[in-house]
């Protein structure tokens, strides 16, 4: 589904919190230039890695389950098969986040069907930070 601008202008409002699942600060890579995108656009950025310490001079998370405050955004840089199972943990989240956000190349009807009837926005094949650019310039 595609939504209007309006709706991913909330979502990208300044001070979201975002759960990077997949993070890694690796030169070069699409999620290290996402990822030091939003945190410099103000963003608080969670890095989820199974396993990595740090990311971004950032403490990782192992899971989502790990992070202990409430989440705004989970934003996935996981392959498609992955992506069932991450919108299940999102659902055990005691602090259900608005959107679950899968990037460019990245679309799981599976995951669609788990999360929407419980209220999350399910944004699929869509850089966020491409999308935050030309919402917000």
């Amino acid at each position: 589904m595609l939504y209007a601008d309006a709706t991913l202008q909330k979502l990208l409002a300044p001070g979201a919190t975002i759960a990077l699942l997949g993070a890694k600060d690796r030169p070069g890579t699409e999620v290290d230039m996402v990822g030091r995108y939003l945190l410099e656009a103000g963003f608080t950025v969670i890095p989820v890695h199974p396993a990595r310490n740090t990311v971004w001079g950032l403490p990782a998370r192992k899971t989502l389950a790990d992070i202990d405050i409430p989440v705004d955004i989970v934003n996935l840089f996981r392959a498609a098969q992955h992506c069932p199972a991450h919108a299940a943990e999102t659902l055990a989240l005691t602090h259900r986040p608005r959107c679950f956000w899968m990037q460019s190349g990245i679309a799981s009807p599976e995951a669609r069907t788990l999360l929407e009837p419980n209220g999350v926005v399910v944004v699929e094949d869509r850089c966020i930070m491409v999308e935050h650019r030309r919402l917000w310039g």
